[in-house]
């Protein structure tokens, strides 16, 4: 084995093992608010924040919710495809805001993908509101996929920069 190929499965173990301790993060945080809170249960911890357990069966704010089940099926093998895409693309070089880019999103991904898998519906806790208004609920994985792709935008948009400014 060449020291290319070890650096870049050296690195690539390090972006998995931030997938993988996202997603396990999440899967714990999950398994306590299941074992611990009667579904529906709600929690209020401050003015603006409830601790809540909810189960959603769609996609980011409840996307196709109510779509009668097919869905599940949809958004699992929409999850394994985007997953092994990713993969493939830790084993790449790539710039690191990159990598911890895709890092991100593979965990969140998973995390989510096992609830779908497990339950059928994906666990949500973390419920912000003002007043009476209420931000869809959301999980610890559902934070990763949003930074994750908002890194990844920020990591397209330099890349995009530094090409232009050496043109």
């Amino acid at each position: 084995m060449s020291d290319l190929d070890k650096g870049c499965r050296s690195r690539c173990g390090t972006w998995l093992s931030i997938a993988v301790s996202v997603a396990l993060a999440d899967q714990i945080i999950k398994a306590l608010v299941h074992a611990l809170m009667p579904f529906g249960q709600v929690i209020p911890l401050t003015p603006f924040f409830n601790w809540v357990y909810a189960g959603n069966t769609g996609a980011a704010f409840s996307f196709l919710a109510d779509a009668g089940g097919w869905q599940r099926y949809i958004f699992v093998g929409l999850a394994l495809v985007v997953a092994v895409v990713l993969m493939v693309q830790l084993y790449k070089p790539i710039p690191r805001l990159e990598a911890l880019a895709y890092s991100l999103i593979l965990g969140g991904a998973i995390g989510n993908t096992v609830d779908r898998l497990a339950r059928g519906y994906v666990v949500d806790y973390l419920d912000f509101y003002w007043s009476e208004w209420h931000w869809p609920t959301f999980n610890l994985a559902d934070i990763a996929l949003f930074v994750g792709v908002f890194t990844l935008a920020v990591s397209l948009w330099c890349e995009r920069r530094v090409f232009k400014l050496s043109e």
